[in-house]
């Protein structure tokens, strides 16, 4: 029996049920690391392996299994996404995508200028974590808050967030990934190569993928590379074509491309499981006075701050209008400067990437944990500040 899909409503969808549930694991998360509980839970995500069997080396911990190894599948439905938007989607033209990019564009900008201005000397290296938007928790949002939030709001914030991620794939990409060993990442490249052969002779059977995709990932993993960033090149690399032999039918077009057949299986598990998952084993943070008085006297969480909660919305707005003034791209139907300085709170919320990001960026563990409280902190008082501009301006 065919089943009809709507992709782009069904993703919508996923995401706001995906930031819900980002919210209770956080909360457990922080619970959990605060209580009895707490010596377990840290031990538990801290237990490593380690495989060494001539030219095949792995060690990870549990909470590198977490952040290197299902992450992965998250940064392909990411890559899958931002194919689909770039192909078929918000951006497919300059005339779509232009304006949502000046808004991201100055949505990073203004946030990393802001946290270097106030930590650039202490740890420089920070100022990625400031520049990230989580789509599921700002899409939720804007569910929540309903009609004040007009429709071309929702549909300029995901192209915002889809080009807000490409930005931190590539921060990711060359800003994160040290040590590179050049005899894997040219592993990684003849990888890459064999895939697009692949494509060209017409295999498309998703089992031939999956142990090359593997073997692109160890690549990456022993070059340096973060791993992860192996999910987004194969998501990039997936065809926008016409899966055949499916029962599901797209309600807009009646056809269903590769890229939304998989998006339809791995999406639910990526934003349901992974990445609530991921909030709860990384958001386990212990709160004391000692670390409360700590972020509270730090440069770097007030860089992180303030990056996020002036950061974001002023370089939303400022690039919005700027582009709107010299009549670059289209402007939201109906959104008026308040509602777009609302949107761009809402993109301040930081979370999932963000942490991702600050794990990355720091390499002690004192140091994320705090970075991770600003960005929580930050993240819940742009939710509050984007809700309030929202309804304050929703008949205006």
């Amino acid at each position: 029996m065919n089943r009809v899909i709507t992709p782009l409503r069904d993703f919508l969808h996923r995401e706001s049920a995906s930031g819900i549930l980002i919210l209770i694991a956080s909360a457990l998360g922080l619970i959990v690391a605060n209580s009895a509980l707490s010596s377990g839970y840290l031990s538990f995500l801290a237990q490593s392996f380690e495989i060494d069997e001539g030219i095949f080396y792995l060690k990870l911990t549990v909470l590198k299994v977490i952040n290197y190894v299902f992450m992965t599948i998250f940064f392909f439905v990411v890559g899958l996404e931002i194919k689909r938007e770039l192909t078929s989607g918000h951006l497919s033209s300059f005339k779509k995508a232009v304006m949502p990019f000046m808004a991201a564009l100055g949505g990073m900008a203004v946030p990393a200028g802001i946290y270097l201005l106030i930590a650039g000397r202490e740890a420089p290296s920070g100022w990625g974590v400031a520049v990230a938007t989580d789509i599921a928790l700002a899409v939720g949002l804007l569910a929540i808050i309903g009609s004040s939030a007009i429709a071309s709001l929702r549909t300029f914030l995901l192209a915002l967030a889809v080009i807000d991620d490409i930005g931190a794939i590539l921060v990711i990409a060359f800003v994160y990934s040290t040590g590179v060993l050049a005899n894997w990442l040219i592993g990684a490249l003849l990888v890459v190569v064999a895939i697009h052969v692949m494509k060209k002779l017409n295999l498309n059977s998703v089992s031939l993928y999956v142990p090359v995709g593997i073997i692109l990932w160890y690549c990456m993993y022993r070059g340096g590379i973060h791993p992860t960033l192996a999910g987004v090149i194969l998501g990039l690399m997936t065809p926008n074509i016409v899966r055949v032999n499916t029962r599901l039918i797209d309600a807009d077009d009646h056809e269903v491309s590769v890229i939304e057949w998989l998006e339809n299986k791995l999406h639910p598990i990526s934003s349901l499981i992974i990445v609530p998952l991921f909030a709860f084993a990384n958001t386990g943070v212990q709160i004391t006075s000692s670390s409360i008085s700590a972020a509270y006297s730090s440069p770097i969480a007030w860089g992180i701050f303030f990056g996020l909660v002036i950061g974001k919305p002023l370089g939303v707005i400022a690039s919005t209008w700027g582009s709107k003034k010299i009549s670059l791209g289209e402007y939201p139907e109906g959104a008026t400067l308040p509602k777009i300085l609302a949107t761009g709170s809402a993109a301040g919320i930081g979370f999932t990437v963000a942490i991702f990001i600050a794990n990355l960026a720091f390499s002690d563990r004192p140091t994320q944990e705090l970075a991770i409280i600003a960005v929580i902190v930050a993240s819940l008082v742009s939710g509050i500040l984007s809700t309030i501009i929202f309804k304050v301006f929703s008949n205006k």
